[in-house]
C-alpha cells in the first residue's frame, strides 16, 4: 500500500484529498505547510507528495525545491496540486523539481490516474 504526504493549508482540502486517496486503497499523512512537508517526508519517506503551492511560512515551490535537492527525499515524487494556473506556474513548479501538476479542483478520478502514473513512472 502506498503512502501518500498530502501538504495543504485547508483542512477542508486535506479531508477531501484523504477521502479521494483512502477510497482507492491509498494510505495518508497530512502536513499544513512547507516546513511541516520537508520534516514529514523525510521521516516517513512517503511514496508520493501532493503539494499545495500558496500556504503560510514555506510556500509549495520552496518545499519542492528542498525534497528535489535532499538526496534523502530527492526520489520521492512531487505532484504540485493548486488553484494556480497559469502556464508559468506551471513550468515554475516543474523546474523547482515536480513530477506533474494538477490545477485544483480535481476530480477523484483525474487525481487518482495522474497519482498512478506518477508512481508507475
Amino acid at each position: 500500500m502506498s503512502l501518500v504526504l498530502i501538504v495543504d493549508d485547508s483542512p477542508t482540502e486535506i479531508h477531501l484529498l484523504r477521502q479521494y486517496l483512502e477510497r482507492h486503497g491509498y494510505e495518508t499523512e497530512a502536513a499544513e505547510d512547507g516546513s511541516e512537508a520537508v520534516s514529514k517526508a523525510r521521516e516517513l519517506k512517503p511514496d508520493l507528495v501532493l503539494m499545495d503551492i500558496v500556504m503560510p511560512g514555506m510556500n509549495g515551490y520552496q518545499a519542492t525545491r528542498e525534497l528535489s535537492r535532499d538526496p534523502d527525499t530527492a526520489r520521492i515524487p512531487v505532484l504540485m496540486v493548486t488553484t494556480k494556473g497559469d502556464q508559468t506556474d506551471r513550468i515554475w513548479g516543474m523546474r523547482q523539481g515536480a513530477a506533474d501538476y494538477l490545477v485544483k479542483p480535481v476530480s477523484e478520478s483525474q487525481l487518482v490516474e495522474k497519482i498512478r502514473s506518477v508512481l508507475e513512472g
